[in-house]
């Protein structure tokens, strides 16, 4: 792998995050070393302490940063959608456009939890991200007219890991849309009257 520095000429706080960001989730958290990521962002020692203070910091930060990008991701695909039922379903099309990417790689949070769940800061940030999915999906269940949008929430997001895992396992590249289909389906029931 490359040695070069990610976004180079930046401030060295967004240099670091840009470097984790490529190699954790790229390599895994556990087997990237903070030595690796301070050269690849070509900062010194020192600014990772300085901006960072310790390696879990600069973990949860990559989170947090992961977690901001997909929701705005989500939510611009969103924003394009004319009725609830629409906009629902998008969240599938937004998965589908971040699966089809050649650098995914699954589940950021998914495999920083598998790596370090004990540690309070990616235990934190995971829950957030997976808050606000759940959230999500209740907010755009009840738009929708779901009898039980808590419930019709929780199965869409089991839809949607399901879906994740899938494409990062089973190499699925389509496995958003068959979940995008199954998620027409149960809305389809949460909704009749």
């Amino acid at each position: 792998m490359s040695t070069k520095n990610v976004a180079a000429g930046g401030a060295p706080r967004e240099r670091l995050l840009a470097a984790a960001n490529e190699l954790f989730y790229g390599e895994g958290i556990h087997t990237v070393g903070i030595d690796r990521v301070i050269e690849r962002a070509g900062v010194a020692k020192a600014s990772l302490y300085s901006a960072f203070g310790s390696k879990d910091a600069l973990v949860r930060a990559y989170l947090e940063a992961r977690h901001e990008a997909r929701k705005a991701r989500i939510m611009k695909k969103v924003a394009t959608c004319d009725t609830p039922r629409a906009r629902l379903l998008s969240v599938f099309d937004a998965l589908h456009d971040s699966i089809g990417e050649s650098r995914f790689r699954g589940c950021a949070f998914l495999r920083a939890s598998a790596e370090g769940r004990t540690q309070r800061g990616v235990r934190d940030a995971c829950e957030d991200a997976r808050r606000w999915t759940r959230g999500l999906f209740t907010e755009l269940a009840t738009a929708a007219g779901a009898r039980q949008p808590k419930r019709l929430a929780a199965e869409l997001v089991l839809l949607y890991d399901g879906a994740t895992v899938s494409a990062q396992m089973d190499d699925a590249r389509d496995a958003a849309l068959t979940a995008r289909a199954v998620a027409a389906t149960l809305l389809d029931a949460a909704t009749v009257r």
